[in-house]
Parts: structure tokens; sequence; C-alpha cells
């Protein structure tokens, strides 16, 4: 039995969230691409009570950057499928027993491996995010284990703990308690995220304390958050999770970063143009 398994509802409100449709019969309306400026400055990463690859939990420094707000959607992915004749995203086998309640224009692609995030993220003038920069946009400067805080809630992510109103991906945005202090959307629960950096053990122990870098290589790639298949008591935005880079899963997503602040789509435009 997990932690969340033993808490019933303390907080008095519903465990249901309401959720947007999710009959791929009808119109849906695209959500609006937005990316949230995280300015420089410290932030706490890691957390000694964790994993041995969490620790040592201590202050480091980023500049500023932009995510994305929400994961990539279904629309989204189509969109650079159509204009690059990129592959599509889609199981590497026939074992895809939820490929049909997946596809809505709002819920988040998956079955996308690393190399697909990156080139989606390349063509949208943008990058994956670092590993340092996805755990400050989730867990704000106050160093929290979870967006709403340092208190597990069982009922305020896309997990399979409760009946959440969601039995696979919801659409991206639907659990607003998964909001982190920035307003960056879904960082605990729906899906893993691909990250730009390689997945080292120590890295959190060998890394400088200013802008960290990815390790210069390795076999795995970092994937970070939880899914909605997470079942287990350990999901905090702190957990690091690691697969081999051409992995494609229904449980792995991403979203997209850059340096800086966003200038906009425009920036693809005047990319493309050059």
């Amino acid at each position: 039995m997990t932690p969340f398994e033993k808490v019933e509802n303390p907080s008095g409100r519903s465990l249901t969230q309401s959720l947007p449709s999710q009959d791929l019969g009808r119109e849906e309306t695209p959500i609006n691409e937005e990316m949230v400026y995280i300015p420089p400055g410290p932030f706490i990463r890691g957390y000694d009570q964790g994993g041995f690859d969490e620790a040592p939990q201590r202050e480091i420094f980023l500049d500023g950057f932009s995510i994305d707000r929400y994961e990539v959607t279904n629309h989204q992915y189509e969109a650079f499928v159509a204009a690059s004749g990129h592959r599509k995203a889609g199981p590497p086998s026939r074992y895809a027993k939820n490929m049909a309640r997946m596809r809505s224009a709002n819920q988040p692609v998956v079955y996308v491996s690393h190399d697909d995030a990156q080139a989606y993220c390349a063509w949208k003038n943008k990058r994956l995010p670092s590993e340092a920069e996805w755990e400050k946009a989730m867990r704000g400067p106050d160093g929290r284990l979870w967006p709403w805080g340092n208190e597990e809630r069982p009922g305020s992510a896309n997990w399979a703990r409760v009946q959440d109103g969601a039995e696979v991906t919801a659409p991206a945005g639907s659990f607003q308690d998964d909001r982190s202090p920035y307003g960056v959307m879904d960082g605990a629960g729906n899906v893993m995220e691909w990250v730009a950096d390689w997945y080292l053990e120590t890295a959190y122990r060998d890394s400088p304390e200013k802008n960290p870098p990815s390790p210069e290589y390795g076999m795995f790639r970092v994937l970070r958050g939880g899914s909605y298949t997470t079942t287990g008591g350990d999901v905090r935005l702190t957990s690091r999770n690691k697969m081999v880079p051409d992995f494609r899963d229904e449980t792995i997503g991403f979203r997209c970063a850059v340096s800086g602040k966003w200038g906009g789509d425009q920036n693809r435009k005047e990319a493309e143009k050059s």
C-alpha cells in the first residue's frame, strides 16, 4: 500500500477533477501555445531524503530561460509532422492498447523518442530543457517537493492512485493543482518528460553550482516527472528517471525551452528564412 492509498481526502474536497471531455468524435479547440519565463536566480535542487541520485540537495543558480507552460500536444506535434515530414508519433510495435483514447488534440503527444522530441523543439526554434531547468520550473525558488507544496495530495495530479476522472492522459493543464509556482502545468503527473541531459547517477555531486551542463555522454537520457500510470510513492519533483533515447512509450512526452525570453512563433519563421 502506497502513502497515497492511506490518505482519505484530508482536505475535504473532491478527489475527482472536472476534466474536459475526451470524446474524440467531437471538435476540440487546440489550447494556445504558451511559454513561461523563469527569471535568473538560485533554486534548491535535489533532495537528501530521496534516492542516491537526488543528492546532495543544494542551491543552484540558473540564467533566465523560458519553458512551455504545457506538455507538447497531439495537435502541435501533428503540425510539425505535416510541415517537416518527420515520422508520426506512434508505437514501435502493435502493442498500443490505449492509443485510441490518447489522440485528442489537447492530450500530450506520446510514443516519441528523445530524438523525436529534439527534432520538434528544433523545428520550433527551441530545445529540450536541461534537467536543472525542468526542476526549477516545477519546484519554484522555494524547493517544494510537489507543485502545490510539501504535502502529498492524492488527487492533485494525473496519477494512477485514485479515481481522478482520467483513465489515461488528460488534456494538458486539466489538473489545476499540478501547477508550479511559475505557472507551469503537469510537472507531477500526466506523462513523464524527456529532458536534454544524459543520465549520470552522480551528476548532482559532480556538477558546478551555476548552469550545470549535461554529462558529455551516456547510455540513458533523463526523464522527469510522473505519469498517469504512476503508482509508487516516490513521485516527488526531485525524482529522476532514465531511459534509452530511442525508447517510445505511452507514458512519455516532452515540452520545450529556450534560453532567455521567448519571442513567439515568429522566432521559428525567421529561422526558417535564414
